[in-house]
């Protein structure tokens, strides 16, 4: 019997209108075949694999509305979602409704953007940023978003995709996220992601990224907010010498619930992965983290890393790790690790004997852990933000 959850994405109203939307040929056609897909499996359940750390009984009990028919007038305040030194071009989407009285453009040579729906050009050289916010008053809404990005050979991209709420709901929220990345022969993207949904939110995330010849991807990760958050990343090296390097961190409290499920392919000779992420769960809080390699027959020459380390902040908590790598190929390099434990007993005692309280040594040592996977970030008051909102999601001194 299909849940609550279900009848409301499934209605016939609501796909019907959503079908008849101004939209390429091809996307209603995609989006036909998902609703069916949809219907005919249901969603994930704990026998799934891919899904068994993650239940979903809870949110398929929940009747959402489907869109919000005032998303395009409901007020935001920008400052929710203001970032330093990211001053550039701008597309915001409320409810995944874009709301132009919010974004901003700016014609200069470099790139354009568009919506599915009609091309509205625009050339620029800065950083490209895209928030999406979930809002609800009475009643929980479920919004769905489709982005695709492509960057041409030779060409390169700064992206930052920003999940942030913008002042209080009255309801809880259910976003759905797919974004789709083409990268040409020698094209690069700088891509950081911040997630600091509504603590009520729900937020269903998938990234796909196909990566041509000597394409570089680098990708920096925050994941902060929702009550429950799913981001499956996928990416494919299928040009040869094509070079991957992502960092993470996903910091929990309270019963956050948090899955990150990444998935990387080698299928070209000479590639390159390199992945670092790192976890904190306290109080109640469950993380997961799925990173798998996979390096195809004939991607001779490849270079596969995977580090993932968590620290546990609760006897409560739970982190669930699974590094897999699979090798089909010759003369390959890789490794691959994953760690859970508590903060190292030596380098507090250290921190101690130099005369730091207890409370501010762990502290320190925490933020340092999280720390390591975002050094490397781009724009320095942009890390110093995202280093100020990690620090709000981990333990205060006084509660240690």
């Amino acid at each position: 019997m299909a849940g609550a959850l279900l009848e409301s994405l499934l209605d016939r109203d609501a796909l019907a209108d959503a079908l008849r939307s101004p939209q390429p040929a091809w996307l209603a056609e995609v989006r036909r075949a998902a609703a069916d897909s949809l219907a005919r499996e249901g969603l994930p359940e704990p026998r799934t694999e891919a899904w068994k750390y993650t239940s979903l009984r809870a949110l398929e009990q929940r009747r959402p509305v489907v869109g919000d028919a005032v998303a395009s007038s409901r007020a935001i305040d920008a400052a929710s979602f203001d970032l330093p030194e990211i001053k550039g071009p701008r597309l915001v989407f409320v409810n995944g409704v874009l709301r132009g009285d919010l974004s901003r453009a700016v014609h200069q040579d470099g790139l354009s953007v568009a919506t599915l729906a009609a091309v509205d050009a625009a050339r620029i050289p800065e950083p490209l940023h895209l928030v999406f916010i979930g809002t609800a008053d009475d009643r929980e809404i479920a919004w769905h978003v489709r982005a695709l990005i492509e960057i041409g050979a030779g060409a390169s991209l700064r992206l930052i995709e920003h999940h942030v709420e913008a002042g209080m709901s009255a309801a809880p929220q259910f976003g759905n996220v797919v974004a789709q990345y083409a990268l040409g022969a020698g094209a690069r993207l700088d891509l950081v992601q911040i997630q600091n949904a509504a603590d009520d939110a729900t937020l269903i995330r998938r990234s796909e990224f196909a990566l041509a010849d000597d394409a570089v991807l680098s990708t920096h990760a925050l994941e902060i907010g929702a009550q429950l958050s799913r981001h499956d990343f996928d990416v494919d090296l299928g040009g040869k010498g094509a070079r991957f390097a992502s960092r993470g961190v996903f910091a929990l409290r309270a019963r956050q619930h948090a899955d990150t499920h990444l998935d990387v392919r080698h299928d070209a000779r000479d590639t390159v992965s390199d992945v670092i992420w790192r976890g904190v769960a306290d109080q109640r809080a469950r993380g997961v983290f799925h990173g798998a390699i996979t390096v195809a027959a004939g991607a001779d020459g490849s270079d596969a890393n995977l580090s993932n380390k968590n620290l546990l902040l609760s006897p409560h908590a739970e982190i669930d790790t699974q590094p897999v790598l699979e090798i089909y190929a010759d003369e390959v390099k890789a490794a691959h690790g994953a760690t859970v434990g508590q903060l190292d007993e030596r380098a507090l005692f250290y921190l101690r004997s130099r005369g730091i309280p207890p409370e501010t040594a762990r502290h320190l040592l925490i933020a340092a852990f999280c720390g390591a996977a975002l050094g490397d970030m781009p724009f320095p008051g942009l890390r110093e933000h995202l280093d100020a909102l990690l620090a709000s999601r981990l333990p205060r001194i006084g509660d240690i």
